[in-house]
């Protein structure tokens, strides 16, 4: 089954982050904009300045946990986000991190 919830492509990426509606702080980038699907759509980028494709994939492992986390909490919205992972999130703990994209997600959701 495919999950729908799952931005891949890159033009979807672009058509995100060009309209310039973001937060940040020091573990990530959150980029948004509204859609009209109805569901909550989210994608992950990690670039290459953060490690080899073991730690960029672990990294990109956690954030779906998080965002799994987060879904739970928050009631339906239709957002889609793009999640940037930044180079301070290698040295904070899985909690820390987790507090950091919940502060994030909050502050755009308001």
């Amino acid at each position: 089954m495919k999950n729908k919830k799952i931005i891949k492509k890159n033009f979807e990426f672009q058509e995100i982050i060009s309209k310039q509606e973001f937060h940040r702080n020091s573990a990530f980038v959150i980029y948004y904009s509204k859609n009209d699907k109805g569901y909550f759509r989210y994608g992950i980028s990690v670039g290459k300045k953060l490690g080899n494709a073991v730690t960029r994939n672990k990294i990109k492992r956690q954030i779906r946990m998080m965002i799994q986390d987060q879904i739970k909490i928050l009631p339906e919205f239709s957002y889609d986000i793009i999640i940037i992972a930044r180079n301070r999130m290698m040295q904070n703990s899985f909690d820390q991190n987790q507090k950091e994209l919940n502060k994030l997600v909050v502050r755009f959701l308001k």
